[in-house]
């Protein structure tokens, strides 16, 4: 059988504060503790930054030995040997080892060519293409996360030239070299006809002199 005791009204005896306690400053304490949080914080978020820049820089050699294997995937005298099997087995297993570290290539063919994103290297003519947009990748692109790890550089269609109806004329069928005009023969009309010339006036009559003979006749001599 066991006995209770009556709890004890007796107050608890405080711990002794050491002397050191007694005379230190706690408003300089504090503020030396926050000094040297912060030292803290801030070497982790450098050495944080540093490891992700390390990071990023072993994701890009990845990523250029993704365009090596590419590469040689393509090399006539490797597939021939039998080798392009095995190059593309272990570029698959690349691709995933970089999908899990958070890489994916860009799909960038039909969209507008954007700087941030893209590197324009070459520009062509696609008929019927708004200009600036990508119609081919040259070197393939990669996102890290919401960052972009590489550009990528690509080929965008450009500005089909405007052509003037008569440019289309000249270049589907040449003019021909004009020949000099030949004038139509109109009907000689009265304005055209050769001037008359006019008749000359006839002689007006002689005068007859006195006496009645005609002038320039002989006069009859008057018989007695």
């Amino acid at each position: 059988m066991t006995t209770t005791h009556p709890p004890s009204h007796e107050p608890p005896v405080p711990l002794p504060v050491p002397q050191r306690a007694l005379e230190l400053d706690l408003g300089q304490a504090f503020s030396q503790l926050l000094f040297r949080s912060s030292l803290l914080e801030r070497k982790r978020t450098e050495e944080a930054q540093a490891a992700r820049a390390t990071q990023r820089d072993l994701l890009g050699v990845l990523v250029e030995v993704d365009d090596a294997l590419a590469a040689l995937g393509l090399d006539a005298e490797l597939v021939h040997l039998g080798r392009g099997t095995g190059i593309e087995a272990t570029r698959r297993r690349l691709l995933g080892r970089l999908a899990k570290a958070g890489v994916r290539p860009m799909r960038l063919e039909g969209l507008a060519a954007d700087p941030a994103l893209t590197e324009i290297v070459g520009i062509e003519a696609r008929p019927g293409v708004a200009p600036e947009t990508v119609v081919q990748t040259v070197v393939t692109g990669f996102f890290w996360g919401d960052e972009v790890l590489r550009r990528a550089q690509v080929v965008v269609a450009a500005q089909a030239p405007e052509i003037e109806a008569e440019d289309v004329v000249m270049v589907l069928a040449p003019e021909p070299k004009p020949e000099e005009p030949v004038a139509p023969e109109e009907p000689a009309g009265p304005e055209d006809a050769a001037p008359a010339v006019p008749a000359r006036p006839k002689a007006p009559p002689a005068r007859p002199r006195r006496g009645g003979a005609p002038s320039g006749g002989r006069r009859k001599r008057k018989k007695n």
